[in-house]
C-alpha cells in the first residue's frame, strides 16, 4: 500500500529553522517527482518546492526562494525539505507529493501524504 508520511513540523520562532522529512512506501519511490505543498487557513494549497526523480532538477515558489531547499535521497525513499529564516506567512499545514507522468500513455500517477502542521509565531 502508498504511504507518504510527513515528520518535523512544530512551533518555531521566527528566524528559526526546521526540517520537515516524508517517508515514502509502496511504490518506486525512485521514478517519481516528489513535492512539497503548504495550505493555510483560508488560503489555497500552493506548491512550495520540487524535485525531480533524480534529484538534479529543483523548483521553488518565489516566497520561499532562498530560505527552503528540497532533496531527497532515494535511498532511503524519503524526501526532505529545509526551511530556514522562517516567518510568520510560513504558516501551514505542509503537505508531501508523489507524481509521476507516463507520456507515452498519458498517464499521471499521484500520491499524497496526510500533512504537518507548521507554526511560526513568537
Amino acid at each position: 500500500q502508498v504511504q507518504l508520511v510527513e515528520s518535523g513540523g512544530g512551533l518555531v520562532l521566527p528566524g528559526g529553522s526546521l526540517r520537515l522529512s516524508c517517508a515514502a512506501s509502496g511504490f518506486t519511490f525512485s521514478t517519481y517527482a516528489m513535492s512539497w505543498y503548504r495550505q493555510a487557513p483560508g488560503k489555497e494549497r500552493e506548491l512550495v518546492a520540487g524535485i525531480n526523480s533524480e534529484g538534479g532538477i529543483t523548483t521553488y515558489a518565489d516566497s520561499v526562494k532562498g530560505r527552503f531547499t528540497i532533496s531527497r535521497d532515494n535511498g532511503k525513499n524519503t524526501v526532505y525539505l529545509q526551511m530556514n529564516s522562517l516567518i510568520p506567512e510560513d504558516t501551514a499545514v505542509y503537505y508531501c507529493n508523489a507524481l509521476n507522468i507516463v507520456l507515452a500513455s498519458v498517464s499521471k500517477y499521484e500520491y499524497w501524504g496526510q500533512g504537518t502542521q507548521v507554526t511560526v509565531s513568537s
